[in-house]
């Protein structure tokens, strides 16, 4: 079951290539991260991985089993601005998480399948 969109797609869409131009503002910004958040948890459904972007937002994804109580098994966390490398294809996970700009735990944690999203992609 695809996850509840909050970002209308075209303003995300939009978002993510004002990010991709460098004219994006702090509020442009976040709203690309909670888009390529949301596109995650539509292409990669499920409640196995926590994807943290502090602090503009986190996105439960992969499937596996799911993770309810206390510090979940399988967490990825990383800043805004590698996060939007990562989803626009301008980083590669390797090289992020080789950088140390990625901290990813757990056996379900690579989410290389699954970058870059194809919506989050410059046109």
């Amino acid at each position: 079951m695809p996850g509840r969109r909050r970002t209308d797609p075209a303003a995300g869409r939009a978002a993510v290539a004002a990010w991709v131009a460098g004219d994006a503002d702090r509020a442009a910004t976040t709203t690309a991260v909670r888009f390529t958040l949301e596109e995650l948890a539509d292409v990669a459904p499920g409640n196995a991985v926590e994807v943290r972007v502090p602090p503009a937002g986190a996105v439960q994804a992969v499937s596996g089993p799911r993770h309810t109580r206390g510090t979940p098994p399988n967490v990825v966390e990383t800043d805004v601005e590698t996060w939007l490398g990562l989803a626009t294809g301008a980083l590669t996970w390797s090289a992020a998480v080789d950088a140390g700009r990625v901290h990813a735990s757990g056996e379900r944690a690579d989410l290389s399948g699954w970058l870059p999203l194809q919506a989050a992609r410059p046109r």
